[in-house]
């Protein structure tokens, strides 16, 4: 079997209208951080991971691309210092090609343990300095402007005369007033943070929002005349968080936040496997995805988190179908000897991208050819008979038949 990318021209056999008419400068490269060892454990629901397996999780990111990590919130207990201590010293043993970085609140005492760990592990480690932005933080916190301003001023500043990057984070951006955040976005900038991150906290955003907010934080940037590089922090709330990532992309952020399958607070954070498989479709990465399902399947197991059928990209139904006419195509396909043709005619993310292969099942939806080409990948001669009584414990059943079931059925015809 040849492969089909050899002698096809992709463009030729699927016609993009994402690609279409698209700006030249809509999107230029991006980076991801990724936020599973702290934004997606503090989801309520998971179990935290051992510092073993976070180690596992970590080399994972690596393998996949991804230019940096949050390796955790040490303001928040010894325990997370020494996490943090851990993993930044294994990036630097294995020389593990991710910056990390850790959360901290605009204060000191948080900003500290940052400091040890990056001292005793010997490299660098931005400091993500958070602080609430929004009216309705600013009313329930009873700050006043000033005063964040100069929590902000002075957070940075410590930060950075302790000698730490930072990246100046405003919570609940996409619902706080613009003049509030060219203030404080100004100040921190003029303090030394080179990167400020825009966080959808509660999921609020549109896409139409998130472009009209992105642009306008551009412009605060310009008008310090300081190179500012602009992160994206998505929540799912709305279910819109990989569709603002995208919007994001579109109007000039370069880094995006997110967590192996969804984790995080409340409904979770934007799925790190979809934003990889989304900007590579866009054509914008060109990153290395076969580990994706084993990244997403240790966390899963580590964090104690099911990952669903129809999970898009990684879940059991993801490149699996029992529909005659679907699967009838996928086997013309394969027939043709081009393993990239069957690997796309019913799907719109290839499974050869993330390590996996088309299944084909068998179900009372199923037609005889999906009962053939399964007999034939399980090296079964397909004799009429067998195929018939297959056929017919399909047609009465109430789901796809396991492979136990048809194998039973093969069995049953063999005694006869």
């Amino acid at each position: 079997m040849t492969d089909e990318a050899s002698t096809l021209d992709e463009r030729e056999m699927i016609y993009d209208w994402n690609l279409v008419d698209k700006p030249e400068t809509a999107m230029g490269a991006v980076e991801f951080d990724d936020e599973t060892l702290r934004d997606g454990i503090q989801s309520p629901s998971v179990k935290a991971p051992t510092i073993e397996e976070k180690i596992q999780i970590l080399h994972l990111i690596a393998d996949l691309g991804i230019q940096s990590a949050d390796i955790g919130l040490p303001g928040a207990g010894r325990m997370m210092t020494e996490h943090a201590v851990a993993l930044a010293k294994e990036i630097v043993n294995h020389k593990l090609p991710i910056e990390p970085n850790c959360a901290a609140r605009t204060i000191a005492v948080d900003i500290d343990p940052i400091v040890e760990a990056s001292q005793r592990a010997g490299i660098s480690i931005e400091a993500s300095l958070f602080i609430g932005s929004s009216p309705i933080r600013q009313y329930v916190e009873n700050w006043t402007l000033d005063k964040m301003l100069k929590m902000s001023e002075e957070a940075v500043r410590y930060a950075v005369d302790n000698g730490l990057s930072v990246m100046f984070v405003t919570e609940d951006t996409t619902r706080a007033h613009p003049d509030t955040l060219r203030k404080l976005y100004t100040t921190a900038i003029e303090c030394g943070a080179r990167r400020i991150c825009l966080a959808d906290t509660v999921g609020h955003a549109t896409p139409h929002g998130t472009r009209m907010l992105v642009n306008a934080m551009k412009k605060v940037v310009e008008d310090t005349g300081e190179e500012v590089k602009i992160d994206w922090h998505g929540h799912r709330d709305r279910g819109l968080s990989l569709e603002n990532a995208i919007a994001a992309a579109e109007a000039g952020a370069v880094r995006f936040h997110g967590t192996a399958l969804g984790i995080g607070e409340r409904c979770g954070n934007t799925p790190m496997e979809h934003l990889l498989v989304n900007f590579r479709l866009l054509r914008v990465i060109d990153n290395d995805l076969t580990k994706l399902g084993e990244y997403c399947n240790l966390v899963s197991r580590a964090c104690e988190v099911p990952i669903p059928n129809n999970h898009p990209v990684l879940g059991a139904d993801a490149y699996r179908t029992s529909t005659g006419v679907h699967a009838a195509a996928v086997i013309k396909a394969t027939n043709k000897g081009h393993s990239w043709l069957a690997d796309r005619i019913y799907s719109g993310v290839p499974a050869a991208w993330t390590g996996q292969k088309q299944k084909i099942e068998i179900g009372p939806m199923s037609g005889v050819s999906n009962i053939v080409f399964w007999l034939k990948n399980h090296d079964i001669e397909p004799a009429d008979r067998l195929v018939e009584e297959i056929f017919e414990a399909a047609k009465k059943a109430d789901r796809v038949l396991s492979e136990e079931s048809v194998l039973d059925i093969i069995e049953k015809h063999n005694k006869k």
